[in-house]
């Protein structure tokens, strides 16, 4: 039987939780390996000598971000959180039967006119959190029961988020971590992830740079994804899944469809199959709704939702691109 379609059944049957709970020790976070080597501390002390001059994301601002918080993230050298909780609303394998431990941080390094968290991503009025507060939030998640660590809007905070989890770790942590971005990383910030995420769970925006400079102000953001993708592929591969349907390593790819832009989605798509994986596991999104800036006057092109041929025409692309595993 098909995993996911395992995990479904359970947990319409009313079944306890006990009875599809993971095996305990069936699986342990590549990280665990890098503290108990050495490796991540080592991540941490590289980390912070990248944000005095920063360039852990494609805007490469250059600023010393322990003195100032001035670069487009307006992000110093600590993270602040907006909320964190047991998530039920992400995909089956990352929401299982306990929920994913979700924590959002505020602010981003994207300035998307339809942001759908504009209040959280494009704001930075949380008052800034210690790296032992977030290995609390994090310990405080496992042991709500949640099957991983989901970190969303990550990519300007990688290296508090470094030093929490060493703390984390001396507290007993042991679930999975989930990089869930907007794929607007740098490679040395990738680099540095590279032995301590088992999951990343990028959002494939857009294909053309004339496409992201209008809607992300970010021209480059689409050959910063494609380059992401291929890195996030080789630290560690297709997704896979335990045999209770929650996802334990690899790459997961969210892909939101926008209204009039099939040919982005088309090559997007396209270029999962050949140049990534055809086992890449892809959700194809149809969330978009007009949000934030866009209006009639401003982005007429975007202000509306999807039509049911625009969905049909998304899923139609994706399997004709050879993607075995979609939805």
């Amino acid at each position: 039987m098909d995993p996911i379609l395992r995990i479904h059944l359970l947990m319409v049957s009313g079944m306890p939780e006990s009875s599809i709970k993971t095996r305990p020790g069936s699986f342990k976070p590549c990280y665990l390996e890098a503290w108990k080597q050495g490796v991540l501390n080592q991540k941490i002390e590289t980390g912070r000598t990248l944000m005095q001059n920063c360039v852990l994301c494609p805007r490469r601002c250059e600023i010393n971000r322990f003195k100032e918080a001035k670069g487009v993230c307006r992000t110093d050298y600590r993270c602040r959180v907006s909320s964190y909780f047991p998530h039920f609303g992400e995909e089956s394998c990352i929401t299982g039967f306990r929920g994913s431990g979700t924590i959002f941080f505020t602010s981003c390094n994207l300035r998307c006119v339809f942001c759908q968290n504009w209040d959280i991503s494009h704001n930075n009025r949380e008052r800034p959190v210690s790296p032992e507060e977030l290995a609390q939030m994090m310990i405080h998640l496992q042991e709500r029961g949640c099957h991983n660590i989901n970190l969303v809007t990550p990519s300007h905070v990688v290296v508090p988020i470094l030093e929490a989890l060493a703390v984390a770790v001396e507290r007993g942590l042991c679930l999975p971590i989930v990089y869930n971005t907007s794929a607007y990383d740098s490679p040395e910030s990738l680099d540095l992830l590279d032995g301590i995420v088992d999951i990343y769970m990028p959002d494939f925006k857009f294909w053309s740079g004339a496409t992201s400079k209008r809607y992300a102000k970010a021209p480059d953001y689409a050959v910063a994804a494609r380059r992401n993708m291929r890195i996030m592929h080789e630290q560690v591969g297709d997704l896979t899944l335990d045999e209770f349907g929650i996802a334990r390593r690899g790459l997961l790819i969210r892909h939101l469809v926008m209204p009039n832009h099939e040919e982005e989605s088309r090559e997007i798509l396209t270029f999962i199959a050949r140049e990534i994986s055809p086992e890449t596991m892809v959700n194809v999104m149809f969330q978009y709704r007009p949000e934030y800036k866009v209006s009639v006057s401003r982005y007429p092109e975007i202000n509306r939702t999807l039509t049911a041929g625009e969905r049909a025409r998304a899923l139609e692309i994706a399997a004709s691109a050879g993607l075995k595993r979609f939805a």
